[in-house]
């Protein structure tokens, strides 16, 4: 049986869980943003930020938004994970640190 191996452009930008949810869940469930944050016991602008990308996915919003979706709260966690890290490997300016080995 051959295997087969996703390979990600590791230069492509994650994708943000809230464009997931943006795009993609909230339309498939007919939910508007208004109706959505009110359901979630969030401002409007709150969920708003989200959606659009600049607010970070928290551990209790995550869990707010399975509830609410039926989506995987672990998985939005991990989509949010992928997305910080690899905006910080990219603007943490690591130059100064030695990488030190174990002898």
């Amino acid at each position: 049986m051959t295997e087969i191996t996703a390979r990600r452009d590791p230069d492509r930008r994650p994708t943000h869980p809230g464009e997931i949810l943006k795009d993609d869940i909230l339309p498939a469930l007919g939910l508007t943003i208004v109706d959505a944050a009110a359901h979630l016991g969030v401002t409007r602008q709150a969920l708003h930020r989200l959606l659009a990308g600049t607010a970070t996915l928290s551990p209790e919003m995550a869990v707010k938004l399975g509830k609410l979706t039926g989506s995987n709260p672990a998985l939005l966690m991990r989509m949010q994970v992928a997305y910080d890290l690899w905006l910080a490997e990219r603007n943490v300016d690591v130059r100064g640190i030695p990488a030190m080995k174990v002898a």
